[in-house]
């Protein structure tokens, strides 16, 4: 999922900086290697540094670890610190031998020289789609491999919605007419979250993608449509006025609780969902503009990355590991172990079988989209403008139309 917005001055600054290639030829932290060039450590650096997916994805890490030969020397920091922490290590020269980056960061990263194209290890990406590599890809060159990514869908309350006789949404006119239907007292018929930060972007993606859309032109009829259905949810009293200010979580706690018979959300919230007693919800695709169309939403998730640390030793070693994890056992197992899905569709029925809430997730990954396989670096401004045109149509009184356009247009 994507997370809460960043200082984009350090992601400037990491793209910008040349000093990431220069002092990164120190060499990783001088340690797991022997006297005749034999690696036996590497040192990972990540961010899932909170359970359930920290002690998950150390048993993935591990057993890539045990099949290569070497062991770990693992850390980890909140996702907000990491981009500020590879600068730190970039002139230190203590750059990890494996670094795991959100995908839409993969880009700005590579841009700066820190991290290594992946084809001279000669890697393999097997059936990852072809979008989830594009936004690993700079220049032409592969960076970093995703094992796994998430997206979002709708859930639905099954009980409200069998209660008002009311199906499952599948087009935006079967959306709006449900909301209305299932908005009842102080209950909304939908939640969603239109927050003024990227979360409120991501959310928004499905609709406009889905009825044509497109990031690098925001000020068109079809993205229009898309944020005209959001503002006919919010005029008809089918969604709460606080949209604009709720996150994704906020959304969770809103249906868990009962207020809200539908959301948009994603597979990050299986916890907190299961633990509310009573509480039964499917999960269907975002409804599309018309019946028959695709729905086409972003992905999140992250990818491993070979720093340059100029030990070829080490970086061989480290490919070798970064290739593991993308192999069958590892994906099935980090899907299964963090609620998201393969990468490769081949192997989601494997995943589909042990978690079964996942099958909404997984039969979108075809069609996902990366945020920044047509934007690059240029993708957070976008990405601002978005919601900002969002915040300007909901609540700021602005036509979508002309949100869009001082968006895109200044």
């Amino acid at each position: 999922m994507p997370k809460p917005t960043r200082s984009r001055g350090l992601i400037a600054a990491a793209a910008a900086a040349p000093l990431l290639l220069l002092a990164a030829c120190g060499g990783g932290d001088g340690g797991g290697g022997t006297g005749d060039g034999g690696v036996t450590e590497l040192h990972v650096l990540d961010y899932y540094n909170t359970d359930p997916n920290k002690s998950a994805w150390q048993g993935v890490l591990d057993g890539c670890a045990d099949e290569i030969g070497v062991s770990l020397n693992r850390e980890t920091v909140p996702g907000n610190d990491l981009i500020a922490k590879v600068l730190q290590m970039s002139s230190s020269r203590t750059l990890p031998d494996v670094l795991m980056l959100d995908n839409p960061e993969v880009q700005q990263i590579a841009d700066s020289g820190a991290l290594a194209p992946l084809s001279q290890f000669g890697l393999d990406p097997g059936g990852i789609t072809e979008e989830v590599l594009a936004a690993s890809t700079y220049d032409g060159e592969l960076y970093a491999l995703q094992p796994v990514t998430n997206t979002i869908a709708l859930f639905y309350n099954t009980a409200m919605l069998e209660e008002a006789g009311v199906e499952p949404p599948t087009t935006w006119d079967e959306l709006k007419a449900a909301a209305a239907t299932l908005t009842e007292g102080d209950r909304y018929g939908m939640a969603l979250s239109a927050i003024n930060t990227y979360e409120g972007t991501w959310q928004f993606l499905p609709f406009m993608w889905s009825n044509g859309g497109d990031e690098a032109d925001i000020a068109t009829p079809e993205v229009a449509g898309a944020l005209q259905l959001w503002k006919d949810l919010l005029d008809a009293g089918s969604m709460s006025q606080s949209v604009v200010t709720w996150s994704q979580g906020d959304v969770a706690d809103q249906f868990s609780g009962g207020n809200a018979a539908m959301m948009i959300n994603g597979p990050w919230n299986f916890g907190t969902l299961e633990a509310v007693e009573g509480l039964n919800y499917g999960i269907v695709p975002i409804p599309v503009p018309e019946a028959g169309g695709t729905t086409v939403s972003p992905f999140g998730g992250e990818a491993w990355a070979v720093p340059q640390t100029g030990d070829e030793a080490r970086m061989e070693k480290a490919a070798e590991f970064v290739q593991c994890l993308v192999g069958e056992e590892a994906v099935v197992a980090a899907a299964v172990g963090t609620n998201t899905v393969p990468t490769d569709p081949a192997l989601a029925p494997d995943v589909i079988a042990q978690v079964p809430s996942l099958e909404s997730f997984a039969v979108q990954v075809p069609d996902l989209r990366s945020r920044t396989g047509k934007l690059g670096a240029e993708w957070p401004a976008q990405a601002t403008a978005i919601y900002e045109a969002v915040q300007n149509a909901l609540v700021g009184g602005m036509s979508p139309e002309d949100a869009l356009d001082q968006a895109q247009n200044g």
